[in-house]
């Protein structure tokens, strides 16, 4: 059986019209898979990746918005606690030579700066003193007793 020029023509075109016909395949195979994988990026919606990317990056600027605003507002409470009392300590103290119990004490209520307040109460035998004393960055408006001064490191201390 001898095959003559034309057969093997056909018969070679035939094998690469075969081959071109997988590759076809192949590549359609390949594009649905892409567009398949575009769908689920883009949330089945009908805009190209630009639309896409554009409205992503819009997001992103809110995003950025927000994050600015909220560290704005945490700037501003953290300037308004540090100014608030967060530092206390009382002592407890015999003011008088025989007084027993402790029935005198001071109480240091501070912010974060050293400021704010030590308020005493001296109890005698037959009378109680208050006093209140100011601290503005850790000095005192009027000297502070060594039982305050405790009560003033003891606070800082906490």
């Amino acid at each position: 059986m001898s095959l003559s020029t034309a057969e093997w023509i056909a018969i070679g075109a035939s094998a690469v019209a075969a081959v071109a016909l997988l590759v076809a395949v192949a590549g359609w195979w390949k594009l649905r898979a892409i567009r398949g994988a575009q769908l689920v990026l883009l949330g089945g919606g009908k805009q190209d990746l630009v639309d896409f990317a554009v409205s992503l990056q819009g997001r992103i600027d809110d995003l950025h918005r927000a994050v600015d605003e909220v560290a704005a507002g945490l700037s501003r409470v953290d300037r308004r606690v540090d100014t608030a009392v967060s530092k206390t300590s009382l002592v407890r103290y015999d003011a008088y030579e025989g007084a027993g119990g402790h029935q005198s004490a001071s109480i240091a209520l501070l912010d974060a700066g050293r400021s704010g307040v030590v308020v005493s109460a001296i109890q005698g035998r037959d009378y109680a003193r208050i006093y209140v004393k100011e601290l503005d960055r850790g000095r005192p408006n009027v000297a502070l007793s060594p039982e305050e001064e405790e009560a003033v490191e003891r606070a800082m201390a906490s």
